[in-house]
């Protein structure tokens, strides 16, 4: 008989809106692969974004996944009650001279790269940070900090690169159950902001923390977040972190073939309840008609 552990999945919303299809989707996926494996699934919530979550909306994605007739291990970790963590994270990054304060805005970043129409861009689209602070002097940086500007955290994507290992990559299964290796290429994402400047942590550095001290072993999400992974094994790396084994399925797309997304304003589950869509009918509609 094994003795290894069983694995754990996890299934990981943001409360800022409702849940819709794309993440019944991707909460039955864990479901089922966790019972597939033996393994257990849990749930968390992430909620480091103050302005956007909202009570309410953690509540909504209880009822939805009931409702959906989902179970999940209690306790349920939120991100919000875990600052410390991801803090005892950047120190780390602090102590190794890996990150660097940042007091650029994002227009300020859009107007010092307007010129340059083949300025690179980030997986999400977003312009490679130009590096303006980085070149700011040690008394620079002090004087900023002590006048009271607040700063996010980039990392120094060149320091971490040279001090991490050589190759860094990962354990691809999709949706399926055969492997395939992954290397992994974090410097598209260029200094990349580590901790925001209204929040001590941002989403790649707390879902890494997350995992580990959770001891995920398997991380299903949709394939919008691919490119992430390539920053996160980066970050495991550096932390000394294990690296789960990951599997990105795809992603549901509307009539016009577009992602399904809160921005977009993807039907809601709740309102399909609304409507007297069952939970039955959308499992099987969504190939998961199974009982779990």
């Amino acid at each position: 008989m094994s003795s290894d552990p069983a694995p754990i999945l996890r299934f990981a919303p943001s409360p800022n809106g409702h849940l819709h299809v794309g993440h019944a989707f991707s909460a039955l996926f864990n479901a089922r692969l966790a019972r597939r494996l033996g393994g257990r699934l849990l749930l968390r919530i992430e909620d480091i974004d103050p302005q956007r979550t909202r009570p309410e909306f953690v509540d909504a994605i209880f009822d939805d996944l009931r409702w959906l007739g989902l179970s999940w291990e209690e306790p349920v970790r939120r991100q919000s009650d875990h600052f410390s963590d991801y803090e005892r994270a950047l120190e780390r990054f602090g102590e190794a001279g890996l990150v660097y304060p940042c007091f650029c805005t994002r227009a300020q970043i859009a107007a010092a790269v307007a010129a340059r129409h083949d300025w690179p861009r980030d997986p999400d689209g977003a312009p490679l940070y130009p590096g303006t602070c980085k070149r700011l002097s040690e008394q620079e940086r002090a004087r900023r900090l002590d006048s009271g500007l607040h700063a996010a955290l980039r990392l120094d994507m060149s320091a971490a690169l040279a001090l991490a290992q050589d190759r860094i990559g990962w354990c691809e299964y999709g949706e399926g159950e055969q492997p395939r290796d992954v290397t992994a290429e974090p410097a598209l994402w260029g200094d990349v902001v580590l901790a925001r400047k209204d929040v001590p942590t941002s989403y790649h550095l707390s879902v890494v923390v997350d995992d580990a001290l959770q001891g995920v072993s398997d991380v299903a999400r949709g394939m919008d977040l691919f490119s992430a992974t390539s920053l996160h094994r980066l970050l495991q790396n550096l932390l000394d972190l294990p690296a789960p084994r990951y599997r990105h399925h795809r992603l549901l797309a509307d009539p016009q073939g577009r992602k399904l997304a809160k921005s977009e304003g993807s039907p809601a589950l709740r309102d399909l309840r609304a409507q007297g869509v069952s939970a039955a009918r959308l499992r099987a509609d969504l190939g998961f008609a199974e009982p779990d």
